[in-house]
């Protein structure tokens, strides 16, 4: 995704101590972990960047996985819309005994944001094992997901598991950009293939502070996205004659209006449980403020709470100004002055509304703001017991005391294009990072080696509670 979205959190006196992250020696290694460990190999020395990287090499080298594991040929599909841009989609047959139950669809994205070589203090494309972490671009984002998921199908293949309703993996191509998107061209093209009762997809993970796990996020919600050009026009003229109406003091004037709006307080299910269990994690008064916020919206807590970049993001819709330009030569007054403000829209608002209130905020009508592309819509999933009690359930056994909490993402996964379609999404991993320590899209990308495994055994346990068996 986009972005690694974690909630900076205060440690609960009822958080679980972590081990220290000791080396994982490979020699020490189980047989699920060497296998896990050997395909987050393959995959992280496969380069899937969009600007010269191959999916559809990954794809093929996972489908040969399935097929040796003897999943058959017409259940393992490499689909591919475009060179360097295949898809993988794999079934897992189950005997159909749920009565009836539609598919569980497990989905990751193969691609991952680009990576400098030159940014890095080793290849990021080259797998890396040191001091207890995997190094390597995607080791967070999203290739272990993608490694667990092939990983938990195989192994349940050797033990002849046999599920009560299909299981789907669905490995994708172009989540981080890119102009083909593996997800929006499987819906489009091959719905059947994707089809499910309900998702689970990257967006949430486990949550530690100062060595100590503090949560399990579950993403159930994301907010929408949407940019807008604004630009402000003037005839010019030369710089030694200034003007009033110069055509970048216009626009600064506009973007200092913008950044002076704070769009009105929202919240949903979501948010709403969010702050509420928060609130038991949190101390004095903030967490008087979280539960304020979550029993009556409480507008003064809002406001205290709001000093947080993130849980201002997460109490209502943000515009900031991304992009600007101006001006033609400097000893010229500006004819143009252009500027890009990047909206994350609360689910469920209109889009439209947002233009409507940036031209009031801006209030001048020699500012044109136009919106550069469409929203795509991302309802919320719903706080499904199915789903949530498999979770919790799950997360106590491997980890008593730690809370599970409902998150929306303040960014973007391809969940959105699920959820639009009516399959429930739900971004869970069991994989806990350092909230202090988040590399996913940066330099020296990593993920320790105990939290890997212990994600491949949490996602194991969760896909075959909420698959049953005979």
């Amino acid at each position: 995704m986009p972005l690694s979205f974690r909630t900076p959190v205060v440690v609960a006196a009822l958080a679980v101590v972590v081990t220290a992250a000791a080396f994982v020696h490979t020699e020490a290694l189980s047989p699920e972990q060497a296998l896990a460990r050997d395909i987050l190999e393959e995959l992280i020395e496969i380069d899937t960047s969009d600007s010269v990287g191959d999916n559809t090499k990954a794809a093929e080298a996972m489908a040969r996985r399935l097929r040796d594991a003897g999943f058959p040929e017409e259940d393992v599909k490499v689909l591919v819309p475009h060179e360097r841009k295949g898809n993988l989609v794999a079934r897992y047959r189950g005997s159909g005994g749920g009565g009836g139950a539609e598919p569980v669809l497990l989905l990751a994205h193969l691609d991952v944001v680009e990576a400098r070589p030159e940014d890095w203090s080793f290849d990021p494309f080259t797998f890396l094992e040191q001091g207890g972490f995997y190094f390597g671009r995607g080791t967070t984002d999203d290739k272990a997901m993608a490694a667990i998921w092939i990983t938990n199908f195989i192994l349940m293949k050797q033990e002849g598991f046999v599920p009560n309703r299909d299981l789907i993996v669905a490995l994708t191509a172009d989540e981080e950009g890119g102009a083909h998107n593996g997800v929006q061209w499987l819906l489009a093209n091959h719905r059947e293939l994707v089809d499910a009762a309900f998702c689970l997809n990257e967006g949430g993970g486990g949550q530690m502070k100062d060595g100590k796990r503090v949560s399990n996020t579950v993403q159930l919600s994301e907010k929408m996205y949407q940019s807008f050009h604004l630009e402000a026009l003037n005839a010019g003229g030369h710089s030694s004659r200034p003007r009033a109406d110069n055509a970048i003091y216009e626009l600064s004037r506009a973007l200092g209006r913008i950044s002076e709006y704070a769009f009105p307080l929202q919240l949903d299910e979501i948010t709403s449980t969010y702050f509420e269990r928060m609130a038991r994690l949190e101390t004095g008064q903030r967490a008087q403020d979280m539960l304020a916020v979550a029993q009556r919206a409480d507008p003064d807590a809002a406001a205290r709470l709001s000093v947080s970049p993130y849980l201002n993001a997460v109490l209502r819709t943000t515009c900031v100004a991304t992009e600007l330009s101006g001006g033609h030569a400097e000893n010229a007054l500006p004819q143009t002055a252009r500027a890009t403000v990047n909206c994350r829209i609360f689910p469920g608002s209109d889009a439209s509304e947002i233009l409507a209130t940036l031209i009031e905020v801006v209030d001048d009508e020699g500012i044109t703001i136009e919106p550069v592309q469409q929203v795509t819509p991302s309802p919320p999933s719903p706080l499904a017991p199915e789903v949530m009690d498999a979770i919790e359930t799950v997360t106590e056994q491997m980890w008593p005391g730690v809370p599970v909490i409902p998150t929306m993402s303040t960014g973007a996964t391809d969940g959105l294009y699920f959820r639009n379609v009516g399959i429930p999404t739900y971004g869970v991993s069991g994989i806990f990072g350092d909230v202090d320590d988040v590399r996913a899209h940066g330099r020296d990308e990593r993920i320790a080696i105990e939290s890997f495994f212990q994600g491949r055994e949490f996602l194991d346990a969760l896909t075959r509670k909420l698959a049953g068996a005979q």
